[in-house]
């Protein structure tokens, strides 16, 4: 039977059975088929159903059936710490907060991650949770016992002056001798003594552990020989962490200690999975200071010492994400964000300031987790910060969220938890998911702590009931965890008890005094950050229950209140405040400051009620209600599907607070009651006919086809060992009751003995990569966030047969859930891999918007069929290419080829396509006095026969082609065209390798090395027709605007004898044009570019650049050439102009802007850097600029060949900010030069608007700096 699959701890996987799900967006509507049965869950008013349809007959699950249905949710730990200092956690499995060991001691406040859990003390020490497990923290220490044979002695202590010490390291140059180890604190034990290592690379060696080589330092073996003249030992000892959950304290450093924390948080762990358990503390000192905790990993839980940051200004508060995000408050209001955080640099390199929410109060409190941003200011409101991801951590703009609350924290899967501003007690954000990272709604924890003398009463603001407003709204889509949001609010009772507590009639009852204002103690002066920042003013207090925020959105002018005829004015309805709608709209100023106090009297408000309830339970002592200072989710797990106990108080005894609303019902009219009645059950009416709108096809419904194909394939493990693993591969395809389709993979392995899954949906899928080796037939599978990471799902097919049908396809379903089928488009995208693939991309319309473009990672690349090194296009349809071994192609129009042969793809316009291409080796010989050069190297030397770099050994036998698809056409011969030169043997000379090679023997001259080549050839098929007889090393054709004017299309080319040529008759009838105009040069080219006014830009094969003047359609080949001087000390080698701007790359991949490029002085003033590490450049007809940049950094290394987008091209700034990161490594060419399609223009705010905020600022070291940062 198919399986179900569901997510357990760990990113891991586990099956139960099932065989499709699927969620309708928008609305609570979940669909399973198995086979004949359609399963519906979906809410009925008061409760949600999960119905079983089959053949006519329907029956309702028990609860204990769908219990059964629910994975098990992994259990961690939400921590707090009460204003007493007593410090609590939570499990996510549980309902009772447990109070932590060592309950005498007090704490500021703790920050928590999932192995542990740091906190600040009263007395101003740093402590460490160290949570328990079965796999311990275990630490090995070790030294090596170095020893010289003598004649006299043998082998002895005695050494050398110029050798290392007796006792060492491994590398010799640190002193260590065994009795010189000390234990970094109490908290850790030996487990044992000294002991001598007797294994070396898990070979055995002779008693004692003695291993021998010639000289320190050199290679070790484990016998004895007749040269080994040194020797060592290894010696061993473990030490074990020996305090499990329980406070210890960090110890102190030897040096000047750091004035005392006023803050701390950690994170980084999901930076990079080397080394094991790696994490970053950050902490803010009284006075303002950062530091930064070094050598914090799974061996070392404590760290090593603290580090001093550098900082713009005094800091009061600090927030470290799981990944590279870092977040600080100044004094002063304002934010700062720290830059350059990496695997390499968890410290970060940069700080980068960020504006207060609101310009009139600065803020006083932040919190980061994966991709959001949350901040408070000093008036206690909430706000989420846009945009905010790892390319762009400052993110775009603030939006403002319904609250007040004194501190925020974030957990993992970017869940945000809160403390209240009156009540003081712990919220939860609930509907927060990966496309939803604001969320819905708060809702307070309302669990009881351990030791609590009545748990019935520990909830004191839960069931303050929902608001009605006047406008009916679509309900959305909310996990589980909402679900109990909705429970007794839509009954009678519910709803009028919700009703009553928004009226604007005051109750005859109300008493005409304000309500007690609840007392609430403070542990320090330094205890809350708004105590030390902020000068408050009476502001309104939290609402008690959960208020979706949908459902409180108030008009600019008035707010439309539950009854017919009924207003509440802006100053009636102060306890709301300003409600921001969860669409993320901006904040649109102030709220209305006119009107009566929002703690009056005659004020009935959610507010009032929470600070009643609040002073009204006080009386039964603060062990029964907590009021908290402080709570961290950095160790808690909780996502869309948890199902948490956190919210389900005992209601065994009425709250003071049920009971007020109840009395407060009494004062409701009869004809109110009958207008809500109405209203609600209007509204109850549309919802049930929208939901039962989803059953009018439900005969289609049932007749949804489901195609699965299996298979078995190899894997490439994502974790450390890396290797291939055996594992079963399946595509599930299924069509949608409207025709569409869609589809997942699945990849089952085993881990451990226990059968675990991947799974990839097919509409994610960004791009699918043949990888061609000799060893396997294996292709790449990238999705937004592998291609983030630059690690793909690599899989392995057991034949290339195999390989090219899944590619096909794949291919097929993910074209076929995105709705493209047919040939590229004139706007496509085209991009060359380095070997040979063709890929294109539609370019959606928002690609080059400013200043939010639609981000690179998320483009869905397709593969045409053919093999080439390079092609160009433009916006009238119109592409070139040229293959490796130089020959022009221009693309039919067709669609196939390739790989796609197989499929219903059309065989029109396909045609045979062959390119050869040469494969190099080196033989490489060094010099002696007695034979001269010869074929016996050095030791250190490179291998005799190898590779360009000489790391890899690449002889005549065993060098094979590129693949199994290339064939040799040729024997193996000497190359004379080496770059350098070389003499009559076809020889270069060098001092040494690897060195600068010249065609020259000279007297210092000890190495040598010529290069052989040898001819394969590939034959496919694909969209292109040859254009003979000319062979080409590059193209360009005029990137036109759309719509375009122009009939006959400029293409200028470079010959492989370096001519300039110029193509007459191209057009979009006959994109292969008639015949070549040569245009006359004094030295050979090796780039050409054609931009916009028919300027004509070259680079000669000495690196210096040309224009060609005076070209126009009257004169396509112009009249002369103007040289234009290289940037100083520099060779360009590619050059590509736009419609305005002129970009190009020298030889050492630095990218250079040309400046001053006006109508009447087209040659430009000066070079401009933009940037390094630098590949190939693209401009395109918008100024757009694309590249393939080397050297961007990945999950575990550098990627090289990846397409990166620049950002913030404008007329004004032609040069643009910023990188984004695309698809990569592996790219050889891009070209952007048919995407004229215009990104919609952002619309004009009004007079009387507010203005939309500035677009966020371009960091200074992505500015002018590198592609790709190291």
């Amino acid at each position: 039977m198919p399986t179900r699959r569901t997510r357990a701890a760990g990113n891991q996987w586990e099956s139960t059975e099932q065989r499709h799900f699927r969620c309708h967006v928008g609305e609570i509507n979940y669909d399973v088929n198995i086979g004949g049965t359609q399963l519906r869950f979906r809410p009925l008013f008061s409760d949600c159903h999960l119905l079983t349809e089959q053949r006519g007959r329907s029956r309702r699950l028990t609860v204990d059936e769908r219990k059964r249905q629910v994975p098990a949710m992994p259990v961690s730990l939400l921590w707090a710490v009460d204003v007493y200092g007593r410090v609590y956690s939570l499990s996510t499995a549980g309902q009772v907060w447990e109070q932590c060991r060592d309950a005498q001691m007090e704490f500021k406040r703790v920050t928590a991650a999932q192995r542990c859990c740091w906190g600040i003390a009263c007395d101003n020490g740093v402590y460490l949770n160290v949570h328990a497990s079965d796999l311990p923290v275990r630490c090995q220490e070790e030294a090596y016992e170095n020893q010289r044979w003598n004649p006299v002695d043998g082998f002895s202590d005695r050494l050398l002056p110029s050798d290392r010490w007796q006792w060492s390291d491994v590398t010799g140059l640190q002193h260590q001798p065994l009795d010189g180890f000390r234990l970094p604190s109490v908290s850790w034990e030996w487990e044992g003594d000294w002991h001598a290592d007797e294994n070396l690379d898990g070979e055995p060696t002779e008693k004692g552990g003695w291993t021998y080589a010639i000289d320190f330092p050199a290679t070790y073996t484990k016998d004895k020989k007749w040269n080994s003249c040194v020797r060592r030992k290894r010696w061993l000892r473990y030490r074990r962490y020996n305090v499990m959950d329980s406070w210890a304290k960090i110890p102190s450093q030897q040096a000047a200690l750091p004035d005392p924390f006023s803050d701390i948080s950690c994170g980084g762990w999901e930076i990079s999975d080397e080394p094991r358990g790696r994490m970053s503390l950050w902490a803010v000192s009284l006075q303002g200071k950062v530091w930064f905790r070094e050598g914090i990993d799974h061996h070392n839980p404590e760290g090593s010492s603290w580090e001093e940051m550098t900082l713009p200004g005094e800091v009061v508060q600090i927030s470290c994400g799981p990944g590279d995000l870092v977040w600080a408050v100044l004094w002063e209001g304002q934010l700062i964000v720290r830059e350059g955080v990496s695997r390499d640099c968890p410290k970060g390199t940069s700080w980068a300031v960020v504006d207060s929410p609101s310009p009139e109060v600065g803020a006083t409190h932040v919190a980061v987790g994966i991709n959001v941003v949350w901040a408070l200011t000093k008036d206690n409101k909430v706000w989420f910060r846009r945009g905010v991801n790892s390319h762009n951590p400052c993110g775009s703009g603030w939006i403002g969220m319904v609250g007040e609350m004194l501190m925020i924290n974030i957990g993992l899967n970017d869940q945000v938890f809160a403390v209240g501003r009156e009540d003081r007690a712990v919220y939860f954000r609930q509907g927060v998911t990966s496309s939803e990272l604001s969320g819905k709604t708060w809702r307070a924890v309302t669990v009881p702590r351990d030791g609590d003398r009545s748990h019935s009463s520990a909830s004191s603001v839960q069931s303050a009931g929902c608001y009605f407003c006047g406008e009916e709204r679509a309900p959305s889509a909310v996990s589980d965890v909402e679900s109990d949001t909705e429970k007794g609010s839509t009954d009678g009772s519910g709803l009028l008890l919700a009703a009553a507590a928004v009226s604007t009639e005051p109750s005859a009852d109300a008493a005409p005094t304000d309500p007690p204002e609840a007392r609430v103690p403070k542990v320090t002066s330094d205890s809350f950050i708004s105590d030390l920042v902020s000068d408050r003013e009476p502001a309104t207090a939290p609402w008690g229950a959960a208020v979706p925020e949908e459902d409180l959105v108030l008009g600019e002018e008035e707010v439309r209140a539950p009854c017919a005829g009924a207003a509440i004015s802006s100053s009636q309805s102060g306890g709301l405040g300003q409600w921001s709608n969860v669409d993320l709209e901006e904040a649109q100023g102030q709220r209305d400051q006119a009107g009566a106090p929002a703690d009056s009297a005659d004020t009935c408000s959610l507010s009032s009620l929470a600070a009643y309830a609040l002073a009204a339970e006080d009386q039964y002592g603060a062990d029964q209600h907590p009021l908290w200072a402080w709570v961290s989710g950095g160790g808690c797990s909780v996502d869309s599907h948890s199902q948490l106990g956190w919210f389900n108080c005992s209601t065994t005894n009425a709250s003071p607070l049920v009971q007020s609303v109840q009395s407060m019902s009494l004062s409701v009219t009869p004809a109110q009651t009958a207008a809500w009645r109405r209203q609600i059950f209007e509204q109850l009416s549309e919802r049930t006919k929208r939901e039962m709108d989803n059953f009018r096809h439900y005969e289609q419904a049932v007749e949804q086809s489901v195609w699965v194909k299996k298979g078995t394939m190899q894997w490439w493990r994502d974790w450390r060992p890396h290797k291939w693993t055996d594992v079963h591969f399946a595509l599930e395809q299924f069509s949608g009751p409207e025709g569409d389709k869609d589809g997942i993979l699945f990849i089952y392995y085993n881990f451990n003995e226990e059968k675990k899954y991947l799974h990839a949906f097919i509409n994610e899928v960004t791009i699918l990569v043949p990888v061609l080796n000799d060893a396997k037939h294996s292709f790449a599978i990238y999705s937004p966030e592998r291609t983030k990471q630059r690690w793909p799902i690599r899989l392995a097919a057991p034949t290339e047969q195999e390989m090219h049908d899944w590619l096909a396809l794949l291919s097929d379903a993910c074209c076929s859930s995105r709705g493209i089928q047919g040939p590229p488009s004139k706007q496509a995208v085209w991009s060359v891999t380095c070997k040979g693939d063709i890929f294109v991309s539609e370019p959606s319309p928002g690609l080059e918007a400013v200043p939010y473009p639609t981000p690179c990672d998320q483009m869905f690349w397709r593969q045409v069929g053919g093999h080439l090194r390079l092609v160009e296009s433009n916006s009238v349809g119109v592409v070139w290419g040229i293959g490796y071994d130089h020959t022009a192609w221009v693309h039919t129009g067709g669609d196939g080829g390739g790989f796609s042969q197989g499929l219903a793809s059309s065989t029109d316009n396909i045609y045979t396509q062959v390119d050869v291409k040469s494969v190099y080796i080196y033989e490489n010989q060094r010099w002696n006095p007695v034979t001269g050069y010869t074929n016996r190297g050095l030791p250190t030397d490179r291998y005799m026969w190898s590779d360009a770099s000489g790391l890899h050994e690449c002889t005549k036998t065993n060098m094979k082609p590129p693949s199994a698809q290339w064939t040799w056409v040729s024997d193996w011969a000497i190359d004379y065209g080496v770059s350098g030169g070389t003499d009559r043997d076809g020889w270069q000379y060098a001092a040494d390798f690897p060195a600068s090679y010249h065609g020259y023997k000279t007297l210092k001259d000890f190495v040598r090395r010529r290069r052989w080549s040898r001819k394969s050839k590939l034959t496919t098929t694909g969209p292109w027709q040859e254009i003979p007889p000319i062979s080409l090393i590059d193209v360009s054709l005029l990137p036109c605007a759309a719509p375009s004017g122009v009939d006959v299309v400029p293409l200028w080319a470079i010959s492989n004898k370096g001519d300039v040529l110029c193509r007459l008759g191209v057009t979009a009838l006959t994109p292969a044009g008639s015949s070549w105009l040569h245009v006359g040069t004094d030295q050979p080219f090796k780039s050409v570019s054609v931009g916009g006014a028919s300027q004509v830009w070259a680079i000669a094969k000495d690196g210096s650049a040309f224009y060609r003047g005076s070209v126009s359609p009257q004169s396509p080949a112009g009249d002369c050439w103007y040289h234009i001087p290289s940037p100083a000390r520099q060779k360009l080698k590619q050059v590509s102009v736009g419609r305005t701007s002129v970009f190009a790359v020298d030889e050492n991949g630095n990218l250079w802007y040309r400046q001053g490029v006006t109508p009447s002085y087209p040659q430009g003033s000066s070079w401009e850097h933009i940037s390094n590490n630098v590949r190939k450049v693209s401009a395109g007809p918008l100024d757009q600029v694309w590249i393939i940049a080397d050297k961007v950094q990945g999950s575990l290394s550098l990627s090289c060949g990846t397409v990166c987008h620049r950002l913030g091209v404008q007329p004004v700034e032609p040069k643009g900010q910023s990188w984004d990161y695309g698809i990569g490594g592996g790219w050889d060419h891009i070209t952007v030069r048919g995407n004229s399609t215009e990104p919609p223009r952002a619309r004009l705010p009004s007079l009387t608007a507010p203005a939309p905020p500035a677009p966020p600022a371009a960091r200074s070291a992505e500015v002018n700096g590198s592609a790709g940062e190291c």
